[in-house]
């Protein structure tokens, strides 16, 4: 029944998705859909939750699981990330389009999950700043500043590179990689763009 929901959602947006089609489309009747799932409230709150834990389950092991130091762990969660967006697509519209623009409970949802993988991206930023010599003074609310900015950027890409034709997951990774870390080595040697 989720995956069905998934595509319905996904394809249709919470408000004109119908239970009567995720029901045929899981092979099912619709009132065995209302008794696992009181609602469609329910049902797409149960979605979000399903597939943000599946992307959180990836790029945490990718993240998490491996060792090295923070770029390439930063490169395996990046690719771990643009790789399931490219591989369920569906899950990443719910994700980033349905449950944000849809409004509470479910962009709370979806916020949760952006936290968690926020929370990833500034531990290893900081992490690289403490290993800098001097750590070019990236601390704190810059971290998490940096950290948003980069996660911001990673959701966009990935929608974008979902929609072009011939961009791959690496690709769109390695761009990201491009982009964020080139310009977090140069704080990290305390070389700050300033306004002229």
């Amino acid at each position: 029944m989720l995956d069905a929901a998934v595509r319905s959602f996904a394809r249709h947006g919470y408000q004109a998705a119908s239970m009567d089609e995720i029901a045929e489309l899981a092979g099912v009747s619709k009132p065995l859909v209302y008794l696992y799932l009181n609602s469609k409230e329910e049902l797409f709150t149960a979605v979000i939750r399903r597939e943000a834990q599946a992307l959180l389950g990836v790029v945490a092991e990718a993240v998490v699981g491996r060792g090295g130091p923070p770029d390439e762990r930063l490169w395996a969660g990046l690719l771990a990330f643009f790789s399931y967006a490219a591989e369920h697509p569906d899950s990443w519209t719910v994700l980033s389009l349905r449950a944000r623009t849809q409004g509470e409970p479910f962009a709370g949802e979806a916020a949760r999950m952006r936290d968690e993988i926020t929370g990833f991206v500034a531990g290893l930023i900081g992490e690289a700043a403490r290993e800098a010599r001097g750590g070019g003074g990236v601390a704190g609310l810059e971290v998490d500043a940096l950290a948003q900015a980069l996660v911001g950027s990673a959701e966009s890409l990935a929608s974008w590179a979902n929609a072009t034709p011939g961009v791959t997951a690496k690709e769109a990774a390695a761009t990201l990689m491009d982009f964020a870390w080139s310009g977090l080595g140069n704080l990290m040697k305390s070389e700050r763009w300033s306004p002229r």
